[in-house]
C-alpha cells in the first residue's frame, strides 16, 4: 500500500483529509490491529510516515514505559 493509497482509504473511512501525517500514523496503527495491514506493510508505511515527520506524542512513550514497570 502507497502513501496515496492510505489516504485515500483514510478518507473513504474519516469522510474528510487528515490534518496531518500523524492523523495518518493513527491510521495505519488501527490498520494493523484491525488486520487489514500485514507486518510489511505496517512497517514500510510507518517509516515513510515518520520520514515525513510522523510521532507519537510523549505520553504514548511514557503510558507505555510504566505498563512495563508495574
Amino acid at each position: 500500500m502507497t502513501i496515496e493509497e492510505l489516504t485515500n482509504s483514510f478518507m473513504l473511512y474519516k469522510k474528510e483529509k487528515p490534518s496531518n501525517v500523524n492523523e495518518l500514523l493513527d491510521y495505519v496503527q488501527l490498520k494493523y490491529i484491525q488486520e487489514k495491514l500485514t507486518f510489511l506493510q505496517y512497517r514500510n508505511l510507518f517509516h515513510e510516515l515518520h520520514n515525513r515527520g510522523a510521532v507519537k506524542p510523549n505520553y504514548y512513550f511514557i503510558e507505555d514505559i510504566k505498563s512495563k514497570v508495574l
